[in-house]
């Protein structure tokens, strides 16, 4: 079993979109099953709706998964298996204050030291913990050898037992914090397979300590994935519009191109563009570098070019407003000019809409319009034009930039007998 564990705490970043990719990927190659484990115990935190604007999103991106699972549903696991550390003294109770703990961790920063919990609680005799009616944490006694990792992208990793504190595994309240929650649940679901961002590589060795305090041996393996970089080289955060999975879809980037750059960042595909279906057949986690990965906006609008022209003319017209192949077709030409099916909808709406006229033209545009009402139908470009140049009396560019004008809205673009050969059935609307 594999598993996707986002949080409802805000948009779905791509970061996140690219792990719940590589899931997807890797549990269609084993033929395992993927659930969606939303990690949702931080009540603070969650934004309502966040969980089904992340499964809407899975959805339209072609996402797989058997099942959805609430980590807060298994809080009574959380909770059983807590006490079962306690009884067996792998896990002890804390009563040290919030103010305590950061005056020791201010103490360490002024000492320009690493703060470490130092187990002030860890031997306290028996009566002082049952008469002891103060608000405590549970705490997860710290490991006495190193904890290795082996990774199928940063190799294997060795974390000395002195990295690793005795750590907090229930909060005040009795709620689990992350790192046990986690590791419970992936015990609950037997996940085979983790893979996540190496913004969760310090979680390891804690994840894995619980679960071997828990007796649990089976082994699971790991890839954490290189952080992704925006255009000043830094971490993309959530004051990047790009880092959004939602912004680039409201942009117009296309669900298969967005997953096409994301697979493709930091990669070695057989090809540059594909579909994600294609992927099954010789995608490797073991091809993933190992460096942080820059996010190319450029790159990805001409991935989106690509994956626009292989729409069905019909589907593409749909992007853009309307259920006709032949605005489809028209679409296709605005592509020399456009990357994404926003900009197309715009140029495709210019055609539609009141046209904006220069005084100096507008007489010779309402006779062209007035002309173009009256005509008959004409199959080719050539025909119409030679009508209408003949009928208005126009010539030149007292016809010319006003036929554009009043055919597509904007004063330069493609071929004008392109743009004709699929408007021709929408002349009367357009010229209304």
């Amino acid at each position: 079993m594999l598993r996707f564990a986002p949080s409802p705490t805000g948009d779905m970043h791509i970061g996140n979109l690219r792990v719940a990719l590589f899931n997807y990927i890797v549990s269609k190659q084993r033929k395992e099953d993927l659930i969606i484990r939303i990690e949702d115990t931080d009540k603070d935190r969650n934004i309502e709706g966040k969980d089904q604007e992340i499964l809407d999103i899975l959805g339209v991106f072609g996402i797989e998964y058997s099942q959805v699972m609430y980590q807060s549903q298994n809080m009574r696991f959380h909770s059983a298996m807590a006490l079962q550390l306690l009884h067996e003294l792998k896990a002890f109770n804390c009563f040290c204050s919030t103010d305590w703990l950061d005056k020791k961790r201010q103490d360490a920063k002024e000492s320009k030291t690493a703060y470490r919990y130092d187990d002030a609680c860890a031997s306290l005799p028996d009566e002082l913990v049952i008469d002891n009616e103060n608000p405590f944490t549970v705490r997860i006694r710290k490991p006495m050898e190193a904890i290795t990792v082996k990774d199928y992208i940063k190799g294997e990793m060795k974390f000395e037992a002195n990295e690793i504190d005795s750590f907090i595994i229930m909060r005040q309240d009795k709620t689990p914090m992350y790192n046990f929650a986690c590791a419970v649940d992936d015990m609950l679901s037997d996940v085979s397979l983790i893979i996540r961002g190496e913004d969760h590589v310090s979680n390891t060795p804690k994840q894995i300590l619980i679960r071997e305090a828990l007796g649990y041996d089976k082994n699971i393996e790991y890839a954490h994935l290189p952080i992704i970089l925006n255009d000043s080289g830094k971490k993309m955060s959530k004051r990047d519009d790009a880092s959004s999975v939602k912004w680039l879809l409201e942009e117009g980037f296309l669900p298969s191109a967005i997953a096409n750059y994301l697979i493709l960042m930091g990669n070695k595909p057989p090809k540059e563009i594909f579909h994600l279906t294609e992927t099954i057949e010789w995608f490797d986690l073991k091809n993933i570098s190992k460096s942080p990965a820059r996010f190319d906006i450029n790159m990805l609008k001409h991935i989106n070019r690509e994956h626009i022209k292989m729409l069905e003319p019909k589907e593409l017209s749909r992007y853009v407003g309307f259920a006709d192949e032949e605005i489809g077709e028209l679409a296709k030409i605005y592509l020399e000019e456009s990357n994404t099916t926003r900009d197309l909808k715009a140029k495709i709406a210019s055609i539609f809409a009141e046209k904006e006229i220069p005084e100096e033209l507008k007489e010779s545009a309402q006779i062209i319009v007035e002309t173009i009402k009256n005509a008959p139908y004409f199959e080719e470009y050539d025909e119409f034009k030679n009508y209408v140049m003949k009928e208005s009396e126009l010539k030149g560019k007292n016809f010319f930039r006003p036929l554009r004008l009043i055919l597509t809205g904007a004063e330069h673009g493609p071929d004008i007998s392109l743009v004709y050969k699929y408007i021709k059935n929408y002349l009367g609307e357009i010229v209304k």
